[in-house]
This record gives structure tokens, sequence and C-alpha cells, in this order.
């Protein structure tokens, strides 16, 4: 019942404070990165989650690629991550109303998936946006999972990163579907690991994606036995 309870409050609360930062995107353009950073943090505090970070960003790398699986990973990534991301993401969320201003105030880059020739508009955007010195952020499952198994890997992340030989972060996040599972409208107070792997050159393996997935699951399965262990 508690949960329940904090699920609709986060809900709530949410709603409320991502209008202050639309707001303050808009006013502050020039602060955009900072802006989002502090409201990761804040978050944190609303949210009752601590982020455990394991492993260090890699400041040579251009593209980080990160398992999905709750609102939350988007907050922790911003909260710990240094640079400013540029978040690819599919085009129904920059549809949404006032959320969406999130995306376009920030110049991030949506994903039309219906249009099988969006690949290349994602390359040029993305050739821009890291001339800009921003890092470029994906979800590879393409949408949320269950926060236990990775979804299959969707092939426009491979393309990106071999396309404009991009160096790979793979980032595992673990527990934030515990934290706010929106499906069933659920919160609970608990620690979130956000952890950066070894950096990758596509040039250096054919099978890199595939053996990157393994690893990201093996870390995945791993943390999460350690989070179950203690409960």
């Amino acid at each position: 019942m508690l949960a329940k309870i904090r699920g609709y409050f986060i809900i709530i609360e949410f709603s409320l404070t991502i209008l202050i930062v639309i707001l303050l995107l808009y006013l502050f353009k020039n602060k955009k990165h900072k802006i989002r950073k502090l409201y990761g943090t804040i978050q944190s505090c609303f949210m009752g989650f601590n982020v455990i970070q394991k492993g260090e960003p890699d400041k040579e790398a251009k593209l980080i690629l990160i398992n999905h699986q709750s609102l939350i990973d988007i907050i922790a990534l911003e909260a710990t991550y240094p640079k400013d991301l540029c978040w690819v993401a599919k085009k129904e969320i920059e549809q949404i109303p006032i959320f969406g201003h999130v995306m376009t105030v920030s110049q991030m880059i949506s994903i039309d998936r219906k249009n099988k020739r969006s690949i290349i508009e994602i390359i040029k955007l993305s050739k821009k946006r890291l001339s800009e010195g921003r890092v470029i952020a994906m979800f590879p499952e393409g949408t949320r999972g269950d926060g236990k198994n990775l979804l299959e890997f969707q092939v426009g992340a491979k393309i990106l990163a071999e396309k404009l030989n991009l160096k790979v972060q793979p980032v595992v996040i673990a527990n934030t579907k515990h934290v706010f599972n929106s499906e069933d409208t659920t919160s609970n107070r608990d620690n979130i690991s956000v952890m950066y792997l070894n950096s990758i050159d596509p040039k250096s393996d054919r099978n890199w994606f595939e053996t990157m997935k393994n690893n990201m699951q093996i870390r995945l399965k791993d943390e999460l036995a350690n989070y179950n262990s203690h409960r």
C-alpha cells in the first residue's frame, strides 16, 4: 500500500517539477546542462533514492549505451555524468504535451521508428551535436524492459557507432524499476547502481555489439543478485 501511495506522489511531484525545469531551460538556454544535472540530483531526494556509482565515465567516449527499465534511468545518468548528454529517443516522447519541450529546448534527437531512413537523420544530427562538444546517449533496447533481462538491442546504435567511428562506453543501471515502476505505479526507497563499464572501439572487434550486450546482461544480473541478497 505504501509503495502505491509513494508511486502516485512521484507522478504528481514529477509533473509539477518538470514544469519548473522547462521554464528554466527556456530562460537560461546557455545553462541547460547544469539545470538538467541539478534536477537529477534534486529528484534523487524527492524520490528517495541514492545513486551508487561504480566505475568512471570515459572522457573520450562519444556514445553512451544504457539499459532501460524506468523513467529514473535518465535522471540517474544526468545526475552522475559530467558532460552534456544528447539523448536519442523515440519521436513519440517529443510529442508528449509539455514534457516534449525538454527534448526540443535541449536539442535532443528524436527517432521516427516508422521511417527506415531515420538513421540517416540521426547520423547527421549526431555529428552536429558531437561537434558542439556533447555526448550521444542511447537506449539500445529501444524501449523499457523488465529490469532483469535485456531486450534485443536495436541495430541503430551499432550503425551510428560504426559509421561515425565513435568510442562507446556501455552503462548498466540496476534497481531503478524497483525504485519507480510506472506500469503498476509503485515506488520504493532504495539504492540505484550506475555502472560504467570499459569503453569499446567498434573497429577492434566485429562482434563488439553482441559481446557488449552479453557483458551488460552479466553485470546486471550480478548486481540484482546483490540487491536481492540484502532484502
